[in-house]
């Protein structure tokens, strides 16, 4: 999405956004007949992340990427992501736009970026032989992320600021 694209999409209502889910996990596809179930504001379409519909709806999408968190792109192209894609799909509910704008202050925010990595963490738990998308083991490694949180099974998830990667970053000077 160019820049002038992505500001034109701002700045367009939202009047219909599509949920991609992983059809492999069984806590996505509970959520997924949950959100059938709900009274929706604004219509909310189901499709599997990574499959052929998904492909031809959304083609300059990271379709790898929405394996890993879930993905919501609006009708005119918005795309959201992880806590901001739970947020947007609440507000989508009758019954939980309230939810959603309390989760969309900052300190909402943080509560909902807290239960996506806690999602995250359940999932990773019962992927399928300890593999990643894609046949590639874990290997006992951490799951990361590019925005510096890391999950590990005993301790759980920790945020490590980019440039600190063995968790001791250097006093700002």
């Amino acid at each position: 999405m160019t820049a002038e694209t992505a500001a034109r999409a701002a700045r367009t209502p939202v009047r219909a956004l599509t949920v991609l889910y992983d059809a492999e996990c069984s806590l996505c596809t509970f959520l997924r007949d949950w959100l059938v179930r709900q009274p929706q504001w604004v219509p909310l379409e189901l499709v599997p992340a990574g499959s052929a519909e998904a492909r031809r709806r959304f083609p300059g999408l990271d379709h790898a990427g929405t394996f890993e968190e879930i993905t919501v792109v609006g009708d005119a192209g918005q795309v959201y992501r992880g806590a901001d894609a739970w947020v947007v799909t609440l507000w989508a509910l009758r019954k939980y736009r309230p939810l959603a704008h309390r989760l969309s202050t900052p300190s909402g925010a943080r509560l909902a970026r807290g239960a996506v990595l806690a999602a995250a963490a359940w999932r990773g738990t019962k992927s399928r032989g300890g593999q990643a998308r894609g046949g590639q083991a874990r290997g006992g490694q951490a799951p990361r992320r590019g925005d510096g949180w890391v999950y590990d099974r005993r301790a759980g998830w920790t945020y490590h600021p980019p440039g600190c990667a063995d968790g001791r970053c250097a006093a700002p000077s």
